[in-house]
């Protein structure tokens, strides 16, 4: 499989995209991948790159886009940080991806388990990561259930993982707010934002 060229990324569409995406998290839960020379990519993306979507996600080890979504050098633009949020750089990055660049989908990719979640919701502090978890603190507010404070921890797993649902969502919302060129872009049917949450146990990804 060859690396995305200008004309192929032209016939993508948001609801394409999201497909492809789709269909490659099958192959890697299935332990199957597409059949592409990752040295051939290199020389084909030498001059230029035409990615299809770009990914907003975790830096958890376990939850790299490229591999879950069994994709290859070219196809997709990647943003990591712990928790999954965005800040003005991040929508700026999104801004280039989209407008700029012809990526045609934007996933915020939340996942089960997750450090930077359970932090937030036991109200960890250290150094600099002290800020980055207030920045998750809206919603492990958001989640209403359970009231008892004992079990708004990250010995709750349900919990935790409601709240990065719950992530995911405002994260989204943020995106629209902050973002006046992506806004339009998906009003204009351009683009699609989505939301969805990897599993760490199964490898399986649930768009919402």
């Amino acid at each position: 499989m060859k690396a995305h060229t200008q004309e192929t990324q032209a016939t993508m569409t948001p609801e394409k995209s999201l497909q492809f995406l789709k269909e490659g998290n099958i192959r890697f839960q299935n332990n199957l991948k597409s059949n592409r020379n990752l040295l051939e990519q290199v020389n084909d993306t030498q001059d230029g790159q035409f990615p299809f979507a770009t990914i907003l996600s975790c830096i958890d080890s376990r939850v790299s886009a490229e591999l879950v979504f069994d994709q290859g050098l070219g196809d997709i633009f990647s943003v990591r940080i712990a928790g999954n949020f965005v800040n003005e750089d991040i929508l700026g990055s999104m801004e280039f991806a989209c407008k700029l660049a012809g990526t045609k989908l934007i996933v915020v990719l939340g996942h089960t388990s997750c450090g930077a979640i359970k932090g937030a919701c036991d109200h960890a502090e250290l150094g600099n990561l002290t800020k980055l978890l207030e920045k998750i603190k809206p919603a492990v507010n958001g989640v209403s259930e359970p009231k008892d404070a004992s079990l708004r921890t990250s010995k709750n797993s349900g919990f935790v993982d409601e709240v990065s649902k719950k992530n995911v969502e405002l994260t989204i919302e943020r995106i629209h707010a902050e973002s006046p060129v992506l806004s339009q872009m998906e009003k204009e049917g351009a683009i699609k934002i989505v939301g969805a949450m990897y599993d760490i146990k199964t490898g399986a990804v649930e768009f919402y």
